[in-house]
């Protein structure tokens, strides 16, 4: 009794705790997501550096804004709490600065800290033309920038130049800042140089390196001698060379490809040459060329010396060799001359040549045959197509069945010489037309056709001409020849009698081509179809009965087919649990869109003669009933009794009676006949004789 109260008391306590607990929980304030940076990468830079910023809002997919310094830089939504944005700072001055996301809807923010750190640039001003380039004695103009610097400090700063002869000239600046921590200025060297370096100049050729402050920024600019660093035929070269003395003799000279070009000159009183005087002749081959300034007396001698190089380029051309029919022809060779003296080859699949300014002869050859020349003229960047004498052949291929006239599909068409043609194999499409493009038309071609392997047309051409002149499209027709076909649908289940009002279907195995008919009393169709070969199939009521396949290449082909499920006599037998016919029975066969019904007689048998076989659907409806019994699938190849066994009934006195109610009256009426007979028994037995006491 003690241990049961101790047990009731550890009980109670227990729930006392659990329910104590369930109610501290319940009271405390449930978790949600919270205005937070996760992280932003990177944490410093200079301005206009890109920043990921990741984080989490307490409105799910709500609208967040972040800011830089208390101003607007992006407003998005964000996906579920999370965000992961891109952000670029802006300008501002050098230190640290608040980046501060805010979940519009709540109001709730947090911030991070992003440092900018002084950035130093410099730039050369850019030329106009992609291939000007600046002489000696010209100017070039830099920029120096200083973003994320100190708002509003000035800043002490110097440019140097180092000239290609490694002399240095050095520029001090006093730049301030703007509010933001910004500052622009452009200089020019050598003019703005010269008031603390005199002798600061572009007078030699070669690459110049600037520097702010020593290696905070670098950048530099090519000095040469000409104005541009190319030049096509026709054009002038300018070329420009500074620092000789004045009236000094000077010679230049100009060399490349089968050029050669030299020319006394004196320099001028500010010591400068400016010579424009050599023009790119008509002949000037594509390639590169050296143009060079000594002095003749030996008075300025400079080093580096005044040597240069510059190109004559050439222009992408495209050449194309098109066929009568303006179709490009593939597997072409494309051969350019200028004066008689090749300069450029091409192909079909590669087009493009490179040639300067000028006129040209193209040359296309195909299965190594010159069919093509013209003369092209170019002055630039250009696409030409060369007309070639090749002509386009279409074959069509046709038949008349019935004086109706049809294409031909699937005709296999053999050119030949083979050498000559691109595919000198073709098949006809559903149109019966077939094409061999880019053909010679003084060529002598001989075409062969062929349906199913079997041969039927060989056509000589003697040139693809018409009056004598070549075309773009050469037309031939060739007509394929038709046969006649008998089937003969016969009834084996009838000693092979003719099957007559049968529809015989007769269709190309390609598809396509399709004809029918429908024997006549003696079980005959007649076909006359062009050559191929072909499904033939018997149908009777919409029912395919059987079918073959006929390879129609002979002026006449007789095909016999026997339908061994046409004229069955099918027999059902319906019989009850016990193997009794049971009468009156609808049975239904179906086949496909065809039905027939029939009652069973005396003997569960319904008959159904002249029927068609194959897979047959049975229905069984039993007497009185608007559903079927049962639905079963029988496959029937001849004629025969098929027994179908009603295990549930049986026949009890003309009626159906369920054959497990027949067990259960059955069993009842046994078990009656025993009690009685028990019964009767116990009644009737002798009863045993009472035994008295003996007195």
């Amino acid at each position: 009794m003690n241990l049961s109260l101790k047990k009731v008391k550890s009980l109670i306590i227990l729930l006392l705790i659990l329910t104590s607990a369930i109610a501290t929980i319940s009271l405390l304030p449930r978790v949600k997501a919270e205005v937070k940076i996760i992280s932003i990468y990177p944490t410093y830079g200079h301005v206009y550096t890109n920043v990921t910023l990741t984080a989490n809002i307490t409105t799910p997919d709500g609208q967040y804004e972040i800011l830089f310094d208390g101003e607007l830089l992006r407003s998005d939504n964000a996906t579920g709490n999370s965000v992961n944005a891109s952000i670029t700072i802006p300008l501002a001055p050098a230190g640290n600065h608040s980046l501060t996301i805010v979940d519009v809807t709540s109001g709730e923010n947090d911030t991070a800290t992003f440092e900018i750190l002084t950035a130093y640039f410099l730039e050369i001003s850019a030329l106009e033309l992609p291939m000007q380039q600046r002489q000696e004695g010209d100017f070039a103009e830099i920029l120096v920038n200083i973003t994320g610097g100190e708002s509003n400090k000035p800043y002490v700063t110097n440019v140097t130049v180092q000239a290609p002869n490694n002399s240095s000239y050095t520029k001090m600046l006093n730049i301030t800042t703007s509010e933001l921590g910004s500052a622009d200025i452009a200089i020019k060297y050598p003019d703005d140089f010269r008031d603390s370096a005199p002798d600061a100049n572009t007078n030699f050729t070669g690459e110049y390196k600037v520097s702010f402050n020593g290696t905070l920024a670098t950048a530099n600019f090519r000095i040469g001698l000409t104005n541009s660093t190319e030049y096509h035929r026709f054009q002038v070269v300018d070329v420009k060379a500074a620092g000789y003395a004045s009236g000094e003799n000077v010679s230049i000279t100009i060399t490349g490809k089968d050029l050669y070009y030299s020319e006394n000159l004196t320099v001028n009183d500010a010591g400068i040459i400016h010579y424009m005087n050599w023009t790119v002749p008509a002949n000037a081959s594509i390639g590169t060329y050296t143009v060079n300034i000594t002095s003749i007396s030996g008075q300025t001698i400079k080093n580096p010396s005044d040597f240069q190089e510059f190109r004559v380029p050439g222009f992408d051309v495209n050449v194309t060799g098109k066929n009568l029919a303006g179709e490009p022809v593939p597997e072409a060779t494309i051969r350019i001359f200028e004066n008689e003296t090749s300069v450029a080859n091409a192909t079909s699949d590669s087009p493009s040549v490179t040639l300067e300014i000028g006129n040209y002869t193209a040359e296309v050859y195909f299965k190594e045959k010159k069919v093509g020349e013209s003369w092209i003229n170019v002055t630039g960047a250009a696409s030409f197509d060369i007309p070639c004498n090749l002509t386009n052949l279409i074959v069509r291929v046709l038949t008349s069945v019935n004086e109706n006239e049809f294409f031909v599909p699937e005709v296999g068409l053999s050119l030949s010489p083979e050498n000559l043609t691109l595919t000198p194999n073709l098949t006809t499409n559903i149109t019966g037309m077939a094409v061999f493009h880019h053909l010679l038309p003084d060529v002598t071609y001989t075409l062969n056709a062929s349906r199913y392997e079997t041969q039927f047309n060989t056509t000589t051409l003697y040139g693809l001409l018409q009056d004598e002149n070549p075309v773009a499209w050469f037309n031939l027709t060739i007509i394929c020849p038709t046969y006649t076909l008998q089937v003969n649908v016969t009834n084996p289940n009838a000693n092979d009698q003719p099957i007559s009002s049968a529809l015989v279907k007769i269709q190309d195995v390609m598809g396509g081509l399709y004809f029918e008919n429908t024997t006549t009393m003696d079980g005959i169709a007649i076909f006359n179809s062009l050559l191929g070969k072909y499904i033939v199939a018997v149908y009777v009521n919409g029912i395919k009965l059987n079918e073959t396949i006929v390879n129609l290449n002979e002026t006449f082909i007789n095909v016999s087919i026997s339908c061994k499920f046409y004229g069955l006599t099918i027999a059902i037998q319906v019989v009850d649990y016990f193997g009794q016919p049971i009468p009156n029975v609808n049975v239904t066969l179906s086949l496909e869109n065809l039905q027939q019904w029939s009652l069973t007689k005396s003997d569960g048998t319904a008959e159904f003669p002249d029927t068609i076989g194959g897979n047959l659907q049975v229905m069984v409806y039993l007497p009185g009933q608007s559903q079927p019994y049962m639905a079963s699938s029988l496959y029937v190849d001849g004629s025969k009794t098929i027994q179908i066994k009603i295990e549930r009934y049986t026949i009890l006195a003309g009626f159906l009676v369920e054959t497990s109610q027949l067990a259960t009256s059955i069993i009842i009426a046994v078990s009656v006949i025993l009690v009685l007979s028990l019964e009767i028994y116990r009644k009737k037995r002798p009863k045993p004789k009472t035994s008295q006491s003996e007195s």
